[in-house]
């Protein structure tokens, strides 16, 4: 069985793997008010699980993240058992459902956060120096094939690379109040409702900012390298699963903390987008590239206005204010993510998960 070492970041791979059938059943199978949708009552009483345990073992909200280390799992074969018994289960119900109901919003919810997991999987074998190669779908209908070009820090700011915006009023989110659930409309609670937010004119970079551009950061300030970079005597190279491979400059920075970007840009003499410009920019802007890492915004997560919880209370609510957001996508993310509203959030100085930036000028 893989052993994983106590990290704020990771969890024990059956655990994750456990925790995924479990909120597919919490949220599916054993979810009475299911056919109510959004309109669910989560006071009220669940049918059993199918495992005995899986409340005391697997319950993100309840079971604190430093014990789950410690607690008596099932074996990985008898987790993957448990998770074939309720994706079964899934199956035969949502046989049962129509186009129309309310129910599918929970069959959307789960999809999206086992692809959550997925992604998690990938930096957690990152982290781990393990063998790993994503299997999952992902599609680029989304953002733009990022180029190979070599652009200095100067030349981030120049009209060839940059695009500007004027100002305008603009609005984050969306008024949908009554989900059409499907791939391309589900919403979590977090992106519902609508924010006006006044911009003024900025220029913004059409790319995140890519290795040649950070090296020559740290190179000039001394500030220490990211994760996963190291120098040789010639140049540098990059460890990736494992394995140390020369680096490509030309691809986007990653594993950057949003403490990291900061440092940049006051050496670079620019700033991060707020998340309305990145929003603004990545919906009007052609030629504007995203989707290779997640890019940090200057803005802390808050609730757009209105804001209402959804069933799942957990997910974004006690996260406002202590996380930082991030807009995009990162190569690991699944298909199911990439919606340009997707708002992403970390604690900021988090620098494991596939995290980048572009930058404004001031």
């Amino acid at each position: 069985m893989l052993t994983v070492p106590h990290k704020a970041g990771l969890n024990p791979p059956v655990w994750e793997l456990g925790h995924v059938a479990w909120f597919q059943e919490y949220w599916i199978g054993r979810n009475l008010q299911r056919s109510k949708g959004l309109a669910c009552d989560v006071s009220l009483a669940r049918n059993a699980s199918i495992l005995s345990e899986a409340d005391v073992w697997f319950d993100s909200a309840k079971v604190a993240h430093a014990t789950r280390w410690d607690l008596k799992l099932l074996t990985p074969q008898q987790c993957i058992a448990y998770a074939n018994e309720t994706l079964a289960q899934t199956l035969v119900l949502l046989q049962q459902e129509n186009d129309n109901s309310p129910a599918l919003y929970f069959y959307w919810l789960v999809l999206q956060h086992e692809a959550m997991h997925l992604e998690a999987s990938a930096y957690m074998a990152q982290s781990l120096g393990l063998p790993f190669k994503a299997h999952w779908q992902q599609r680029a209908e989304h953002h733009e094939k990022l180029q190979t070009t070599q652009i200095s820090p100067q030349q981030s700011q120049s009209n060839e690379n940059t695009a500007h915006v004027p100002s305008q009023v603009w609005k984050l989110g969306s008024q949908i109040s009554n989900l059409d659930v499907n791939e391309n409309s589900f919403c979590f609670d977090n992106e519902l409702k609508e924010k006006s937010c006044t911009i003024q004119a900025f220029d913004i970079a059409l790319q995140p900012v890519n290795w040649s551009q950070y090296l020559e950061f740290t190179n000039a300030t001394g500030y220490r390298l990211p994760k996963y970079i190291r120098k040789t005597n010639t140049d540098f190279e990059t460890e990736v699963f494992g394995k140390w491979l020369p680096l490509n400059k030309h691809t986007p920075a990653v594993h950057l903390s949003w403490h990291d970007v900061q440092a940049y840009c006051a050496w670079a003499q620019c700033r991060l987008p707020t998340e309305a410009e990145w929003d603004c920019a990545a919906k009007t802007i052609e030629g504007f590239q995203w989707g290779d890492v997640w890019e940090w915004t200057q803005d802390t997560f808050t609730p757009y206005d209105g804001f209402v919880a959804h069933p799942y209370t957990e997910y974004s609510e006690p996260w406002f204010g202590t996380h930082k957001v991030l807009r995009g996508a990162s190569h690991t993310t699944h298909s199911f993510l990439r919606h340009v509203n997707y708002r992403n959030f970390f604690t900021p100085e988090r620098d494991d998960i596939y995290s980048g930036f572009r930058t404004c000028a001031l």
